[in-house]
């Protein structure tokens, strides 16, 4: 973090710098130039008002509250201004409980965005009462929060219907009760993340589906409960999405088809998922012309055929993800012969790619600028090597290349092995 300020009492300028181990010196430094500013430039007040709202835009939720607002009344007062709390990132404090929730919403009311992340000591009646104080919250996110239940949820479907983003990955207590109540209430979301919430089955989804039309990204991920059904009410109810993903779940090619008629799918993550046929692919290559992110791992049906045709008919892909596919040499010759596009491709642990697949697509794709070779065995590292010195625009993956690039920054971060102390 650097600031510069200028004034007339012959202060020239201010830097900070983020490179200090411990931010109370920052702070306490700040704070003598505000009393000097105090004394010798009391008229101009408003203005360095201003100076300290840009410094302390700067820092953390933790560090404004644990640090600068115990400073002194003044820099309290600034710290509680409204424009901070508009946007409250409390992801992985442990700390937080719902006492510190109410009073947020006691502070301010204008809240659009919390992120409760792992925040282990947070309960539902703390989240019930910041949104029934925040009708206004656009984005909610409470990653792993495992003790949170329906009621949190419908809570915030019931009290902030302007809601746009609900991200609640990996909370076990949810239902389809809770993705009811958002498709009633939340007509404007666009985001949601319900990946490895194993309660939710089709009968959620589909609600969610009919209720949320104007949704553009929707990411399941280990779902079992969630079949085909639910894939088809995404594709029928919501055309605007442009983010689909379904991986692990119980989906199979009868369900992904219904894509097709998605013409804004930009990124689609099918990894391991029941059954996918090569066809289906293919189809939906052919019909998503927006697909821009293409997600296949784990997926050993995938062969080669397929990916030719992902080539030629990709006009607008970038990103090609075939780990653990059931692949050779041919089809990295095919993406580097018909794609002008592509420029990601991940093969790691594909175990039939050679050398000769490895060299031809960098010689040939005038395009790519990644090559996933993680495990493939067949490949060897004098190859890899001499690709690295030939074709330096690309970045080849494997355990050496990966681990050298490790070293590298940390030489350039400055880490010295010979000060290194033993363990």
């Amino acid at each position: 973090m650097s600031v510069v300020y200028s004034y007339s009492s012959g202060v020239k300028a201010v830097a900070v710098s983020s490179s200090v181990d411990n931010p109370s010196i920052i702070f306490y430094l700040l704070y003598g130039l505000y009393v000097r500013i105090h004394v010798y430039w009391s008229p101009q007040f408003v203005c360095f008002n201003f100076f300290f709202l840009k410094v302390f835009s700067h820092l953390s939720v933790k560090e404004r509250c644990l640090c600068a607002s115990l400073v002194c009344k003044y820099w309290r007062d600034l710290c509680l201004d409204f424009q901070f709390w508009k946007q409250i990132d409390l992801s992985g404090l442990q700390q937080v409980t719902d006492d510190l929730l109410v009073k947020i919403a006691s502070w301010r009311q204008n809240v659009m965005e919390i992120n409760i992340s792992d925040c282990r000591k947070v309960q539902d009646a703390g989240v019930h009462a910041l949104a029934s104080r925040c009708p206004g919250l656009l984005r909610y996110t409470a990653y792993r929060c495992k003790q949170l239940s329906d009621a949190s949820l419908i809570a915030i479907a019931t009290h902030c219907p302007l809601l746009q983003k609900v991200h609640v990955g990996n909370q076990d207590k949810l239902t389809d009760h809770a993705l009811k109540k958002l498709g009633e209430n939340c007509r404007e979301l666009r985001d949601v993340h319900l990946g490895q919430c194993y309660g939710i089955s089709d009968e959620g989804m589909v609600a969610l589906a009919k209720g949320c039309l104007k949704l553009q990204r929707i990411y399941m991920q280990e779902n079992k409960l969630v079949t085909d059904k639910s894939v088809r009410a995404f594709a029928e109810h919501c055309p605007e999405l442009q983010f689909v993903g379904f991986m692990g779940c119980s989906v199979t090619s009868q369900g992904v088809i219904h894509l097709t008629g998605l013409k804004h799918l930009s990124s689609l993550d099918l990894r391991h998922i029941s059954e996918l046929s090569n066809e289906t692919v293919m189809e939906v290559v052919r019909n998503c012309r927006s697909l821009r992110s293409l997600n296949l791992c784990l997926n050993w049906s995938i062969s080669d055929r397929c990916v030719e045709i992902i080539a030629k008919e990709g006009r607008s892909l970038k990103e090609l993800y075939l780990v653990s596919c059931k692949i050779t040499d041919y089809a990295l010759i095919a993406i580097g012969q018909y794609s002008s596009t592509i420029e990601t491709v991940d093969a790691g642990w594909c175990k039939e790619i050679t050398d000769q697949g490895a060299t031809q697509i960098a010689q040939s794709s005038k395009s790519l600028r990644y090559l996933g070779l993680m495990r493939c065995d067949k490949v060897n590292e004098e190859t890899v090597e001499r690709l690295v010195q030939q074709y330096p625009h690309i970045v080849f993956s494997t355990v050496m290349q990966d681990c050298k690039r490790t070293l590298e920054r940390a030489y350039q971060m400055g880490w010295n092995p010979n000060s290194s102390t033993p363990s």
